[in-house]
């Protein structure tokens, strides 16, 4: 099973702004989570995000897109950063979490990535096996 964690937090906490905690202790905590992840073969895909003023959000009204830069201050919480684990269990990924040294004011939220046999009976055979070559296509570029 893969699981995302998904780290929210204010956007005054990003490194760099008056509110965060200390960028050495973050990265040092964060380093020692990451490489225990990886020690355990659990980790798939970790990264952390630019400020949301570097960001964009594209919104479509059915006919058109449109493009809104970035900062964006009417959100609470920002995504900051996310993992990608694959795991055995839903509670292995409670404990993963449970040990992501994420400090006051951050949310971690952990969602189950759906798997694509659970589309079987949406989806038309012809779109899975497309999805699947794409797939396949991802993971042999990843593998050269």
């Amino acid at each position: 099973m893969r699981y995302m964690l998904i780290m929210e937090a204010p956007e005054s906490m990003a490194v760099g702004e008056a509110d965060a905690p200390r960028p050495e202790d973050t990265f040092e905590a964060m380093g020692r989570y990451n490489h225990d992840l990886v020690e355990a073969g659990v980790l798939l895909a970790v990264e952390g995000l630019a400020p949301s003023a570097e960001g964009f959000a594209v919104t479509h009204d059915g006919e058109t897109a449109s493009v809104t830069d970035g900062p964006f201050a009417e959100a609470k919480e920002l995504v900051a950063g996310f993992w990608i684990l694959e795991v055995g269990s839903r509670e292995e990924a409670v404990q993963w979490a449970k040990r992501c040294p994420i400090g006051p004011g951050v949310r971690l939220s952990v969602r189950r990535i759906a798997e694509m046999s659970e589309f079987e009976d949406v989806a038309a055979a012809e779109v899975l096996d497309a999805e699947a070559t794409l797939r396949r296509r991802i993971a042999e570029r990843d593998q050269a």
